[in-house]
């Protein structure tokens, strides 16, 4: 029943054989990488001729791909470590302002998030090159971090729009400091969001490529870089490899985050 009218059985298998459509739609173009990985064959194909591991063990194998699997995995964690506190505060901080003020210092926050991201790109380049950071992890780490903290921002601006600050005025009225209070009032109720945002800054570094190009290079190349010198160069039937274990650490995330969204959401 939903708002007084009924919706007979042939509706609601309508609904869900359009919502299944639309998922296979828009999942499978990601999702055929993962059979491709297990070709044999000597150039990316689809459907494959046979099953093997051909692939996955010439990626452990490679030092060039287990050096930008390295590479990425820690600029995410980098990214998150410094991206998730930041956000986290600039959101709090933005909640305790007028309502004309926060718009204007919300939208600055997640400006990068609007502008193309080849013109952000192009900005840290020169600012990197000035300073002798091009190539370099904290380079590439400052680049992902510009990236990520207007997505933690808005997860946690969502989580403190929530938030019932009288608990925290009074438990600062009751003598807590501001530490205490935060960590014994403010942090417990935010626990959810702050680990959706931080998987989501993780995701955000790892998928990253365009800032990657201009400003990562050598060993501190990331695998979305070495993915499309991979495919200038030569169809690498790697490619699928890196790509499975990709799709697979951002659908793990997504899963997290939905899962403690439901939770969030229960009473």
């Amino acid at each position: 029943m939903l708002d007084g009218f009924e919706t007979s059985p042939m509706v609601d298998r309508l609904k869900w054989l359009l919502a299944m459509l639309l998922v296979i739609f828009l999942a499978a173009p990601s999702f055929i990488v993962i059979p491709m990985s297990f070709s044999a064959a000597d150039v990316l194909r689809f459907p494959r001729s046979s099953l093997s591991f051909r692939w996955y063990e010439y990626f452990l194998d490679s030092v060039t791909w287990t050096q930008a699997a390295r590479a990425s995995l820690v600029a995410g964690v980098l990214t998150t470590v410094i991206s998730v506190p930041i956000g986290v505060l600039a959101a709090y901080g933005t909640m305790q302002l007028g309502g004309r003020l926060r718009l204007v210092v919300g939208a600055v926050i997640v400006l990068p998030a609007i502008i193309p991201a080849i013109l952000i790109a192009i900005g840290l380049f020169f600012v990197l090159a000035r300073f002798g950071l091009v190539g370099t992890m904290t380079g590439l780490v400052l680049g992902h971090v510009a990236l990520a903290i207007p997505v933690v921002f808005v997860v946690m601006s969502a989580a403190f729009g929530q938030f019932d600050f009288s608990h925290e005025r009074a438990a600062r009225s009751l003598g807590a400091t501001w530490t205490q209070t935060w960590f014994k009032v403010v942090l417990p109720q935010v626990t959810g969001p702050i680990v959706a945002s931080s998987l989501l800054a993780f995701v955000t570094s790892l998928d990253e490529v365009v800032v990657a190009m201009f400003v990562s290079g050598g060993s501190n190349a990331t695998l979305p870089k070495v993915m499309f010198t991979a495919l200038r160069d030569k169809i690498d039937p790697t490619i699928a490899v890196v790509s499975t274990v990709m799709l697979l650490v951002a659908t793990v995330a997504v899963l997290v985050v939905l899962r403690r969204g439901s939770d969030a959401a229960k009473p």
